[in-house]
């Protein structure tokens, strides 16, 4: 049994609509790879759709469509789609879940992976970031990137505005961003250069191990990434990836 946000038990009819959005009949045998970038934080779920379910009622902390979160920069492969055409089903390097498209651009293999190896690039380092606050570019602006996510740097003149601010204070980032029609496109964006990060990946050492565990100290606990936060497994892989590893999605995996 699983129950909704007001304590009502979610019932076979529910069940069947998810179902039905899934459209597993429509899975062909074989599948065209597209490729997409994460451009913003977004949530993966067990289904496609953003419907809140608890095991027990009054319990509205862990959501079971929850399974985790991407963040920008992360590539994705697209394999499948809701049958409302709303959401992806995605392979990200960690996880596979549904992700909704408003959250990915769609490019091509090619430009998806060069953007993923792209140097010279900046670590965050910090629990969180955000980049600056800009009105003309919104998709970049007030962007929040948690520790580990590694953005290109933008190849640009320091000494020219960025989005009408002028840079000599900050870094300019390379950022995906997605079009009016979903394609995949960059813009640069600034993060102050007082913002913990860091140009390349932390020594994996003990003593950085502990430093930035205690960067989260607390932080609201977030099942599968939720509440703008992260869970135990979250924790680790953040902390593991502001050092350049790369952790499972799953404690048992990472253990």
């Amino acid at each position: 049994a699983l129950y909704d946000e007001s304590g009502a038990e979610l019932s076979a009819a529910a069940r069947d609509i998810l179902q039905q959005a899934v459209q597993t009949e429509a899975i062909p045998a074989a599948v065209t790879a597209r490729h997409g970038l994460v451009v913003h934080r977004a949530d993966l779920r067990a289904f496609p759709t953003r419907l809140r379910v608890f095991s027990t009622p009054g319990d509205t902390d862990i959501d079971r469509f929850q399974e985790s979160a991407l963040f920008p920069g992360t590539p994705v492969v697209m394999v499948h789609e809701s049958a409302d055409g709303q959401w992806w089903f995605g392979v990200s390097p960690t996880y596979a879940a549904w992700v909704e498209k408003q959250h990915v651009a769609e490019g091509n293999a090619q430009e998806v992976f060069a953007y993923a190896h792209k140097t010279p690039f900046l670590v965050v380092t910090g629990a969180t970031v955000r980049t600056t606050f800009t009105p003309g570019q919104p998709g970049v602006s007030d962007l929040q990137l948690d520790m580990g996510v590694r953005i290109p740097l933008a190849n640009l003149p320091p000494d020219k505005p960025v989005n009408g601010q002028h840079p000599y204070a900050s870094w300019i980032l390379d950022l995906p961003v997605r079009g009016v029609d979903g394609r995949l496109g960059f813009a640069p964006a600034l993060l102050q250069r007082n913002a913990d990060s860091a140009a390349g990946y932390l020594p994996l050492t003990r003593a950085n191990l502990i430093r930035q565990s205690f960067k989260f100290l607390g932080e609201r606990y977030g099942w599968g990434h939720a509440y703008n936060g992260r869970d135990c497994s979250g924790f680790v892989s953040e902390v593991y990836r502001s050092m350049g590893v790369e952790l499972p999605r799953n404690t048992s995996d990472q253990a």
